[in-house]
């Protein structure tokens, strides 16, 4: 059983991904949120209110409703992004040692660190109270779970792993009151293993079930800037002008690195067309190769994509 805290998070499992602002005709990134420098967290200003990000709190404006430019989430009063409580998440699955093809409950009990038997009641962020995401350590395969709230007092997913091998588990959540978290634990899985695949070339296409999508950035993949990133889908070679909205967004992706120690979940700002493209902001922190998966809803029904990108120093 794994603990991760926001320490955690905010040191080292983040990687500074962006869904923000753009519409089918430009994926330009965008920079009018301050970065704060001071060791108090804060953007410095001249008085007033201080607005900041819930899951990325060192990105803050004095403006009222401004994007984040890492996530796209809306800048909440700065009061509302952190309680000065830290979070974990305990990980109980049932049976104890799964085995792939068999029905395995997954467990999830957010806690307050140094108080684990207070109640930890969780906010709805994009119509869920957590967002699991279960990768192989690989990187091949990904899966997008909703554990849902049980009599038990925890939240609770079945789930049948499809091979053996090595898994990693994250957990987004925000506790009411306080700001984003990143839980993360890793599981091996018995049974017969998955073979391991490595991936080394940048991959900016993908094609499954007649669709198809196209990866592309608005400079050079390089650590320490803005970029703009804009997703294009097509089906049978045209453009799907008609997505409808997953979790209240038209995509989400989410980026792991090779090592699976930086990982975000990103989401879109709203725009006014239904696709073809759907744009993002972008900006890495650390060089290494990344997968991006990518997950749409057309006709009903729930697509996933990946990529991979590596990004220079």
């Amino acid at each position: 059983m794994n603990r991760t805290s926001i320490s955690a998070l905010a040191l080292a499992s983040i990687l500074s991904f962006a869904s923000c602002s753009s519409d089918s005709t430009s994926s330009s990134a965008t920079d009018t949120v301050a970065m704060a420098t001071g060791a108090d967290g804060l953007a410095d200003h001249a008085g007033g209110h201080t607005y900041a990000c819930p899951m990325h709190p060192e990105v803050t404006s004095t403006k009222d409703g401004e994007d984040c430019p890492k996530c796209g989430m809306k800048l909440v009063h700065n009061d509302e992004v952190s309680n000065g409580k830290t979070y974990q998440m305990k990980f109980e699955p049932q049976p104890a040692q799964p085995m792939a093809g068999q029905a395995t409950t997954l467990a999830f009990s957010p806690q307050e660190a140094g108080n684990e038997a207070a109640p930890v009641p969780l906010a709805v962020v994009h119509e869920k109270k957590i967002h699991l995401i279960i990768v192989s350590k690989d990187l091949s395969q990904f899966h997008h779970e909703h554990p849902e709230f049980t009599a038990e007092g925890n939240y609770r997913v079945p789930f049948t792993f499809p091979k053996g091998g090595d898994y990693v588990l994250f957990q987004d959540y925000t506790p009411a009151g306080s700001g984003h978290q990143l839980g993360r634990q890793t599981l091996t899985v018995k049974g017969a293993a998955y073979k391991p695949v490595k991936f080394s070339k940048d991959q900016m296409q993908w094609s499954g079930d007649g669709y198809q999508a196209t990866l592309a950035f608005d400079k050079p993949l390089k650590v320490g800037q803005l970029l703009g990133m804009k997703i294009n889908i097509s089906k049978g070679g045209q453009p799907v002008t008609n997505l409808d909205n997953y979790l209240g967004a038209l995509g989400h992706v989410v980026v792991i690195s090779e090592d699976t120690e930086r990982y975000l979940h990103v989401h879109p700002n709203d725009q006014a067309d239904k696709g073809p493209a759907i744009g993002f902001n972008t900006n890495f922190e650390a060089p290494g190769l990344y997968r991006v998966f990518l997950q749409f809803n057309h006709d009903g029904q729930i697509r996933t994509g990946n990529f991979t990108i590596n990004v220079g120093a």
